[in-house]
């Protein structure tokens, strides 16, 4: 089952005579880099851990994730990406990754549901599904390349998806200036999380200032009286 698997994938990798969905007009599983498919599907993980897998059962698998991350060590795949490259054979509907998404018990399926957001969907579409999780300040460990492990968060991760050309072992496309989605029209303007934190914290500091001032004033009268006294 196993090498039927595998079969599948390399099958499915081979651009001669290729039929089947395409997405930003190429082969999903081409939004990988050769050296990162090759590994993928070369690796342990892929071979007995992803045969098999559907939009449900991937979940489960997923859902038992404790880390993100690329390629670590000898180039070897992180199960994290395994998945993603599971994800791109599989095409599921748009309305299973965003249930994947917006569920809030397994922070690692929604990282997963993030980066493929990230690679598949529309321009406009990822900023739209991809920005609500700027607020998510949920812990995430993330495997270096050298191996080794360090702290992450959900907004920050999604902020590189945003704004970084290579995350996790994987070249993004381009995305344009959110500016220039806003001139056009295609997105509202970006109103940020901490705004009326900030907005709060600018009246507290306007009010001290009042009241120091007010204080100030009466001090010099008090010392006024006290001189004509």
């Amino acid at each position: 089952m196993a090498a039927t698997h595998h079969t599948d994938a390399t099958r499915m990798l081979d651009s001669r005579g290729y039929a089947g969905p395409t997405i930003h007009n190429t082969n999903p599983l081409h939004l990988l880099e050769t050296p990162v498919r090759d590994r993928i599907t070369e690796s342990y993980y892929w071979k007995e851990q992803c045969f098999a897998l559907n939009a449900a059962t991937l979940c489960d698998k997923a859902a038992s994730l404790t880390y993100i991350g690329g390629t670590y060590g000898q180039q070897k795949p992180t199960p994290f990406l395994c998945l993603l490259f599971k994800l791109l054979q599989l095409l599921p509907e748009k309305e299973i990754i965003l249930l994947y998404l917006r569920q809030k018990d397994f922070k690692y399926l929604t990282a997963l549901a993030a980066f493929y957001v990230r690679l598949t969907f529309d321009t406009t579409e990822v900023f739209k599904v991809l920005e609500p999780l700027l607020g998510d300040w949920r812990k995430l460990r993330r495997r270096t390349r050298e191996g080794g492990w360090r702290l992450d968060y959900m907004d920050q991760f999604v902020d590189d998806l945003l704004v970084k050309d290579r995350v996790c072992a994987t070249s993004l496309r381009k995305l344009p200036n959110r500016m220039i989605l806003e001139d056009l029209g295609h997105l509202e303007v970006r109103t940020s999380p901490l705004g009326e934190e900030i907005e709060e914290i600018d009246r507290d500091e306007d009010e001290v200032e009042e009241v120091n001032g007010t204080g100030h004033a009466q001090a010099i009268n008090g010392g006024s009286n006290d001189i004509s006294d």
